[in-house]
């Protein structure tokens, strides 16, 4: 049985989502960021970067979101969460990966801890720049998904449900990701598999503006 180490709407919510929508048995294990949890000694044990998640595979302990959901989808291909090697769709689907993982989300944390970026108090157009740059990301993604239910060809991967996870962390900028054509209804879509609405429950998330 696998154990991923979480806390709510934390990187770890992507992994959560596929392990759902996978159907293979695991547990929670609560990592409480409020009092820094992350940082203990127990925790960087298994951890040593003191980051959320980490994923507990009998004897493999490994960390980094996009890499657990990776690890996922090759020990249960027949979930289908990632294309056949023999697919066009399996380079899309790593670029696109990579696109979320690599760019969107650093770009995004800079944005939430402004203060780690700079020797000044005046976080404020910090926050204001990365704003813009995430909008811009956002909408290129929208215009990717004109006429698409998935990101990735025609059937659910890993990257869909990794740009939920980042376009909710984006809800509070001054144009969210809900307020795109056709981001947006990607996004209502996505909301009602039962594996977000499952994952959200638990995690005490509330999807009441994806109706």
């Amino acid at each position: 049985m696998y154990k991923l180490f979480y806390y709510p709407r934390n990187a770890s919510w992507a992994p959560h989502m596929v392990l759902k929508e996978m159907g293979v048995a695991f547990e929670l294990e609560l990592v409480d960021r409020k009092c820094e949890q992350q940082k203990t000694m127990v925790y960087m044990q298994l951890n040593p970067t003191g980051r959320i998640p980490t994923l507990v595979d009998g004897d493999l302990v490994m960390h980094e979101s996009a890499a657990i959901c990776l690890h996922l989808c090759e020990k249960h291909p027949q979930a289908g969460l990632i294309p056949e090697v023999a697919s066009p769709n399996r380079a899309l689907f790593y670029q696109w990966l990579f696109y979320l993982n690599s760019t969107v989300q650093p770009e995004l944390m800079v944005y939430f801890y402004p203060q780690k970026h700079t020797t000044s108090d005046n976080t404020a157009a910090i926050k204001q720049a990365q704003e813009a740059r995430v909008t811009d990301m956002f909408a290129f993604i929208d215009s990717k998904l004109e006429g698409k239910e998935y990101l990735v060809g025609s059937s659910l991967t890993v990257c869909d449900y990794f740009l939920f996870m980042l376009a909710h962390w984006a809800s509070g900028f001054n144009k969210p990701p809900l307020s795109y054509k056709h981001l947006g209804g990607y996004l209502r879509i996505l909301a009602k598999r039962e594996a977000v609405v499952a994952a959200c429950s638990y995690e005490g998330t509330d999807l009441t503006a994806y109706i």
